[in-house]
């Protein structure tokens, strides 16, 4: 009886401990939810102390720490949850990646991230990852530039984004120097951010900082601004709320938006939202350019790229507002671009953790070119950056002193950076994109080809038409950038060629040889081997045809097109992974989409039979248990167009 005594109150306890931790996580959860990752982290890692650990709460403790850019403790927990298993979203290979930067190893992050690109299809930080692996060498060249100092003005908490005003320094605190109403932000245990402003001197150096723009700090959020020349407007970031009006999204947060101020008798006044602000996505950190008739600024609205872009709008000589403009994928990534700020002679620096960096927000550098387009992105170096978070550069050109922010070991959270630039970017870098088309067989010239230039992406930049010496011209280009050349002539198969620009300036020559499309063409074969067509490949449980793919199904469309009574038959096939139920499916799915795709292009139905065969015709050992490496599997995953009639 004893022993059976002891026995149901082991059990009761053990019942009790496991309630007890659900219910901690549950917790935890709810806090998570609401941003209040401090709360969470306190919650979770009291729970997994006691052994109570999943894949979703090392995920969340990971993240928890990830978001307040702790990547120390972001590495630890996300290295216990691939411990755990890999069976994760392809993002946590990059969050896991950017934290073992944040501890200095590099070799596993570059690991992680050739994992990411693997998982992660077309996403452009893991395919930027795999182009530029020699990112640390260009790190290296751009590195020593800077003499960086503490800046002077720095507290115990987050000290962050500076804007030059007049002969001062505005910048962001998050410490309180009020008496009463000291109110502390969930997310990150420290005082609502206000504005302060600090003398500045001829080098630099900041003093006598105090709170700034009484009309302008509110009890909610206020940073980072930008002031025109005069210093008669400011533009500057709050969260949703005006006139005593709190505003909240449909999961009732309240976001960021974009003020304006106007200065009368030393007042601030007119605080309007900008009109292109949202309750629904996040408006923040403005930039002006140097003619004050662009505002430049980061946000999450729709057609944003990743979790926030940067983008650009007009300002009409009336006041009013255009619209908002994305920079585009050579500048915004999958991860985060924010704080932009666009210097007197139109290099735009921002922070990104989207292209290769040392960890963390890293500062980057671009510059505007008169067409309106951005040279390559540059990773500014050391010391301005770091394997912690480095963001808010802004620098007076003529002087070459500025400030950035970084929450390396330092005072306080954030701390506010004084530096002297010793040395400019390298801009003086060009290219020249030329060749000669010619016939590949005869070595004919070919005058008149048409020639489409695209970046690594498959994005068109612009073309051209081949001279009657059957030579061609892109004009200037950006060293150390993938480029596409694709060649197109009547009776003639379209061609892409790839090439990869040098690092010095000079000319790159690529020499184009055309196949003519007049030839035999055996019923029964494979469009694939007549005309060296690449096979059309699918991502791991897909069937959507993906840019790359797009790009030889289109020579497929060529193809169709100059033979006008040629019929093919689709062949599409799966690598052995999952049942052979499943992949028939899959396959007779992604036979239709390319099917689809032809009959939409202006191909006639009746010329097109499209049928899955599964993975019963697979053109290596990877059968069912076989193991394999994932380039192999994707040998696999393939459409055939074999020509049924002529």
């Amino acid at each position: 009886m004893k022993i059976k005594f002891i026995y149901i109150t082991l059990l009761s306890c053990i019942a009790l401990n496991v309630s007890a931790q659900k219910a901690g996580v549950k917790k935890a959860d709810k806090n998570y939810d609401k941003f209040a990752y401090i709360d969470a982290i306190k919650t979770y890692e009291r729970v997994a102390e006691k052994g109570f650990k999943t894949p979703d709460m090392l995920q969340k403790i990971g993240n928890a720490y990830y978001y307040n850019a702790d990547l120390v403790n972001a590495e630890k927990w996300y290295s216990e949850l691939f411990a755990m298993t890999e069976e994760v979203e392809p993002e946590y290979f990059f969050r896991y990646a950017q934290s073992l930067k944040g501890v200095g190893n590099y070799a596993k992050a570059d690991e992680m991230m050739a994992k990411f690109n693997l998982k992660s299809g077309n996403d452009s930080r893991g395919l930027i990852a795999k182009t530029k692996k020699d990112y640390r060498e260009e790190i290296k060249k751009n590195s020593g530039r800077y003499k960086i100092e503490d800046a002077g003005i720095n507290s115990e908490y987050s000290d962050y984004g500076t804007a030059f005003y007049l002969d001062k320094v505005i910048f962001t605190s998050t410490r309180d120097t009020g008496n009463f109403s000291k109110r502390k932000h969930s997310w990150t245990d420290q005082y609502f951010s206000n504005l302060y402003s600090a003398d500045m001197t001829t080098e630099g150096v900041l003093s006598s900082a105090g709170k700034y723009g009484k009309k302008l700090n509110t009890k909610f959020h206020e940073s980072t601004p930008a002031y025109t020349k005069d210093g008669k407007t400011v533009y500057f970031t709050r969260n949703n709320f005006l006139d005593g009006k709190k505003g909240k999204d449909a999961n009732k947060v309240t976001l960021l938006k974009i003020y304006k101020a106007t200065l009368e008798e030393d007042k601030w006044i007119n605080i309007t939202a900008l009109p292109f602000n949202s309750d629904s996505y996040q408006v923040a950190h403005p930039t002006l350019s140097a003619d004050e008739k662009t505002l430049y600024f980061a946000s999450d609205m729709p057609g944003t790229k990743g979790l926030s872009d940067l983008y650009k709008v007009d300002i009409k000589e009336d006041g009013s507002f255009g619209t908002p403009v994305n920079l585009g994928s050579d500048i915004n990534t999958e991860g985060r671009e924010t704080f932009p700020f666009i210097t007197s002679d139109n290099e735009l620096y921002f922070a990104s953790d989207g292209h290769p960096g040392l960890g963390g927000l890293d500062i980057f550098i671009t510059k505007l070119e008169k067409d309106g387009s951005f040279k390559q992105v540059h990773n500014v170096g050391e010391s301005a950056n770091s394997q912690y978070d480095d963001f808010a550069l802004i620098i007076n050109k003529t002087s070459k002193r500025g400030f950035l922010t970084s929450n390396r070991p330092g005072v306080g959270n954030d701390d506010i950076y004084k530096f002297l630039e010793t040395r400019e970017i390298d801009w003086d870098c060009e290219q020249s994109l030329v060749g000669i088309v010619t016939d590949a067989n005869t070595d004919a010239i070919l005058p008149n080809t048409k020639l489409t230039l695209f970046d690594e992406k498959f994005t068109k930049l612009r073309d051209t038409i081949s001279g009657l010496d059957g030579r061609y011209d892109f004009g200037i280009i950006d060293c150390e950038k993938k480029y596409y050349v694709r060649a197109e002539k009547e009776t003639y198969t379209t061609k892409e060629v790839p090439v990869i620009i040098a690092k010095e300036s000079g000319i790159t020559e690529l020499p184009i040889e055309l196949d003519s499309a007049v030839k035999a063409i055996p019923v029964g074969g494979d469009l694939a081997d007549v005309f060296g067509i690449n096979l059309i490949y699918f991502d791991l449980d897909k069937w959507n045809i993906r840019p790359d793919a797009a790009i030889d199904i289109a020579k497929i469309l060529d193809v169709l097109n100059q033979y006008p009574t040629m019929k093919i038959d689709i062949r599409s096939h799966t690598d052995s992974r999952q049942t052979h139920k499943y992949n028939e499916v899959l396959s007779e799915r992604r036979a239709k989409s390319t099917r689809d795709w032809l009959i939409k292009h202006g191909i006639a139905a009746e010329r097109l039979t499209a049928k899955g065969y599964g993975e019963t015709q697979l053109v290596n050992k990877c059968a069912d248990n076989v193991e394999c490496s994932e380039a192999e599997h994707q040998l696999n995953r393939r459409s055939q167009f074999i020509i049924t009639d002529l």
